[in-house]
């Protein structure tokens, strides 16, 4: 500040990171008596002890009251500092800084004075400030996701919710990858929750209300904030008390599997890292795992299908997503996928269809499988399962993935059915996929797309002068086919 850069100021010992919360200008040796702690002192040192042992005392009296830190001006009392002082202020890491030239106390105190006032005025208005957002986001029930990500924008950090399992429900990273914040998240919360101080920087407060506690939020490193980290976490964590309670009892983690599912599904994670670390945060171990994804058409509920997958070593989560019933297990590497387990799958006991993906062995893998299980699961008979493994199309479509120039293949062959079918409300591309479904049947085929014989035959002939194609042509069927399975579920 210029005020203390006036008198030329030499830092000569003690550390600088006390926080200053008061200044007090004094030159009485019995001052300590008179400070509550946190204070600056500022004297001219005329009225202090002229003996070494009588300053050792003094720096002593002044550590035990907590000042902040010493500001000796020189040329009233002292021409130097005298060198005990400075012993005994070094011993109990007192800072300790000499001005060179004379300085207005007073202008220097209503600087500092003015600074700190400033500062406290700021955090009321912060304070204010933050609880009529957290407020309004409990009152409003707002999902924990949003409360999350709002506590980490406020805090400048990473911030977690965790169940009492330590799982992970919730949370937001603006500033570090996911996977450094997660890794190990487990030990890391238990080390937090018996107040470890291993975890420097991180802080904890539980989420609870009338008793009755639910979880935990946790905020990693970041920088201080005007009305404190903890108390913005404290006011985060009441929110998401009032949005439970709101919610009349009903758990976080159904929604949170259900989102993580769906940013799987959708691809909504930059690196595969992140989500593998969200996925093992939740109690989906990924890593020497063998991962299957199970898709199920039709299927109004999977909570009863991943509760009896959920077995010993086995891990599922799984969602209804666009009327599809999703199931990702994870199992062992010496654990295969048998026919009991497959009995135990969505809709596979009342009659629904089921594809079955292929074993991945790493994330990435599960990722590039999935379209292709999702596009085989709406033409698996009903009461059937069918793996992907057995369908060798579908595996071949699987492993090209996005490749521009199947989709390129995909757009050029089906583009006037597909034109067709969106300008007049038509179902060329349903009848396609039945005929291709059931090859050589044409009986079937119709019966599958739930039309009459003749309006089936009928479809067929304009598919045809649409394409200018042939429909017995085996190698046509065929490139209709790729054609067909590259559009995925869409090309329902």
């Amino acid at each position: 500040m210029p005020a203390v850069q006036a008198g030329v100021p030499e830092v000569l010992c003690g550390s600088l990171d006390a926080r200053v919360r008061w200044v007090h200008v004094s030159d009485s040796p019995r001052v300590a008596g008179l400070l509550d702690g946190g204070e600056l002192l500022l004297s001219t040192g005329a009225g202090w002890p002229g003996d070494e042992a009588g300053l050792i005392e003094f720096a002593g009296s002044l550590a035990a009251a907590s000042v902040a830190g010493v500001v000796l001006e020189l040329g009233t009392r002292f021409a130097v500092v005298p060198p005990a002082f400075t012993a005994a202020c070094r011993r109990h890491d007192l800072a300790l800084v000499c001005l060179d030239r004379e300085v207005k106390f007073v202008a220097l105190t209503e600087a500092v004075h003015r600074r700190i006032i400033a500062a406290q005025l700021e955090a009321l208005q912060q304070r204010q400030h933050l609880h009529e957002l957290f407020t309004g986001l409990g009152l409003q029930g707002a999902p924990v996701e949003v409360v999350v990500r709002e506590t980490a924008r406020v805090l400048g950090a990473s911030v977690v919710l965790e169940n009492l399992a330590h799982e992970v429900v919730a949370m937001s990273s603006p500033l570090t990858d996911e996977a450094e914040v997660l890794d190990g998240w487990p030990m890391r919360a238990r080390r937090l929750e018996a107040g470890d101080g291993a975890d420097d920087g991180w802080h904890r407060v539980p989420v609870e209300a009338r008793g009755t506690r639910w979880g935990a939020l946790v905020a990693g490193p970041g920088s201080a904030h005007a009305v404190g980290r903890l108390t913005v976490l404290e006011q985060a964590a009441t929110a998401l008390a009032l949005g439970r309670l709101a919610d009349g009892g009903e758990g976080w983690e159904p929604r949170s599997r259900r989102l993580l599912v769906e940013a799987l599904v959708g691809h909504a994670y930059a690196r595969p890292a992140d989500l593998s670390a969200r996925l093992e945060s939740v109690g989906f171990p990924v890593r020497g795992r063998v991962l299957h994804a199970l898709v199920s058409v039709g299927a109004q509920s999977v909570s009863d299908a991943v509760d009896r997958l959920s077995q010993g070593s086995a891990a599922a989560l799984g969602a209804i997503i666009d009327g599809e019933g999703i199931v990702l297990l994870s199992l062992p590497a010496d654990v295969a996928l048998d026919e009991a387990t497959l009995r135990m799958l969505p809709g596979a006991a009342s009659g629904g269809a089921v594809a079955v993906g292929a074993a991945s062995a790493s994330l990435e893998e599960l990722l590039t499988s999935l379209p292709g299980v999702r596009s085989l699961a709406p033409r698996v008979p009903a009461g059937t399962v069918r793996r992907v493994d057995d369908r060798p199309l579908a595996r071949l479509v699987s492993a090209l993935g996005s490749d521009h120039r199947l989709q390129e293949h995909s757009e050029r062959m089906l583009a006037p059915l597909i034109r067709h079918d969106e300008e007049r409300g038509g179902d060329l591309l349903m009848v396609l996929a039945a005929l291709l479904a059931h090859p050589g049947n044409r009986s079937a085929a119709a019966a599958a797309s739930h039309l009459s014989r003749s309006v089936f035959y009928q479809r067929l002939t304009l598919i045809g002068d649409l394409l200018d194609a042939d429909l017995d042509d085996g190698e046509t069927l065929a490139a209709l086919h790729v054609a067909l399975a590259a559009r995925g579920p869409s090309g329902r």
